[in-house]
């Protein structure tokens, strides 16, 4: 029982006493608390709590209603424009990206095959080096002397 009244007073915002020799609870008369039938499990009160803000009536005018949906409705029209208009931003800044990237390709591909050519240029330059010093070897005579313009 005394887990219960820990419990109780944890939960509680209220304070409450609890009387060790009679077990009884001692509650502060509020108008939002009041006791109910013993809970027929162990012996306890149950609790009914009325939780309002004010004296006056939960149900709000069809007008009040009204109004809200229109302003809700409105606030997801809102985002939903927003989002939309968020959504074209980021599809136009992928497609610059898009551009960009595109061109940079083009960009690589130009400078390679540039490349390409300046090798190809470069073995053929090679090529006919090599043909110009067997010939040029071809009318030294002297064996020795041959052997230095060899590659």
């Amino acid at each position: 029982m005394e887990d219960i009244n820990k419990e109780l007073q944890l939960l509680s915002s209220t304070p409450y006493t609890a009387s060790s020799s009679s077990q009884a609870l001692s509650w502060p008369s509020d108008s939002s608390t009041i006791f109910r039938s013993m809970d027929h499990f162990e012996g306890r009160p149950s609790l009914d709590l009325r939780l309002s803000l004010s004296s006056v009536s939960s149900l709000k005018p069809a007008a009040d209603c009204a109004e809200a949906l229109k302003w809700q409705a409105a606030e997801h029209v809102r985002l939903a424009a927003m989002e939309n208009a968020y959504a074209e931003r980021v599809k136009e800044l992928t497609r610059r990206e898009m551009e960009i990237a595109e061109s940079e390709f083009m960009r690589a591909r130009y400078t390679w095959e540039r490349a390409r050519e300046e090798v190809d240029k470069a073995e053929k330059m090679k090529a006919m080096a090599i043909r110009h010093i067997d010939s040029n070897c071809r009318e030294i005579t002297c064996q020795s002397c041959r052997q230095k313009f060899r590659p």
